[in-house]
């Protein structure tokens, strides 16, 4: 009976130990998130608040009891943001559909063919991981620059269609399928780009989703590239037409207005994520076999 006693007191112990340790993690990630959000709903927060009661606050207010939507008009009315977005829109769709192609087709290639110097090739490309971006971008411009191609859209869209490490995880994952579904395809008559299509590609849509999702953010995040290779409006991106309403007149001098649009650029990537969160995880955590 003692020892029955001392059991149910042993496990009440260690239940309250578990809640309280439950308990302060729980407080610091409510902390944490409070901490990230904060930022957030500022932002949000500052583009509903009227010119003028936002002129008018001596000190910041974590609440408005009239908020107005005008900041959002006057950020579509006094700048291009539109034409921004489309320019954003048509980069992003067409610089991650050139990409996926290529580095499927690559990561292919280094799974799957059999071809001389297969292993040194890859070493070496893959060593181009190792060259600071830096230097990229300066070899990047002077090519562009020569082509005549600054201003355009190709300009933009040309150095940002490949990705080592992309092709390094898409490569990984095609490794992960079986060889004897190669084999067998090959046997029944399948070439190697119905096999890629029917197969691979299929088995490995996680990975490819994920690869996606990241690279539309990339490009919507572009920032440095753009700036340097495009000094006409009509080729701006949202991160350059940003830096330029900051820059002008209006930027500076109509807060709210110029989170208003900081807003309608940041909801499209937030939303993204919130949709296909758990498509990113599984992309990155899962092999390439399902089952």
């Amino acid at each position: 009976m003692e020892k029955l006693t001392d059991y149910i007191k042993i496990q009440k112990k260690i239940r309250r130990h578990q809640l309280m340790r439950s308990a302060a993690i729980y407080t610091l990630l409510i902390i944490w998130a409070l901490i990230v959000l904060f930022p957030f709903y500022w932002m949000l927060l500052t583009s509903v608040k009227s010119y003028g009661s936002y002129n008018a606050e001596r000190i910041p207010t974590f609440f408005t009891a009239s908020p107005t939507l005008q900041n959002y008009a006057d950020a579509f009315t006094a700048v291009p943001l539109a034409r921004y977005l489309a320019n954003t829109l048509f980069f992003t769709i067409a610089t991650t559909a050139i990409m996926i192609f290529v580095i499927t087709l690559a990561a292919y290639a280094f799974a799957r063919l059999e071809f001389r110097g297969k292993n040194i090739i890859f070493t070496l490309f893959l060593s181009l991981m190792m060259i600071p971006s830096e230097l990229v971008i300066i070899t990047n411009f002077v090519t562009v620059t020569d082509w005549d191609m600054r201003n355009t859209f190709l300009g933009l869209i040309l150095p940002s269609v490949t990705s080592v490490f992309y092709i390094y995880l898409l490569k990984e994952n095609f490794e992960q399928v079986p060889d004897e579904l190669y084999r067998a395809a090959k046997v029944d008559g399948t070439s190697d780009l119905k096999y890629l299509c029917k197969v691979m590609i299929p088995i490995c849509r996680p990975t490819l989703v994920t690869v996606i999702i990241l690279k539309v953010i990339e490009c919507w995040n572009s920032y440095v590239w753009p700036r340097l290779i495009t000094d006409d409006p009509n080729y701006f991106l949202v991160s350059n037409g940003i830096q330029e309403i900051r820059e002008n007149g209006f930027g500076r001098e109509n807060i709210p207005a110029m989170m208003a649009a900081v807003v309608v650029i940041c909801v499209p990537l937030i939303v993204l994520f919130l949709v296909f969160r758990k498509k990113i995880m599984e992309g990155v955590s899962r092999g390439g076999t399902k089952g």
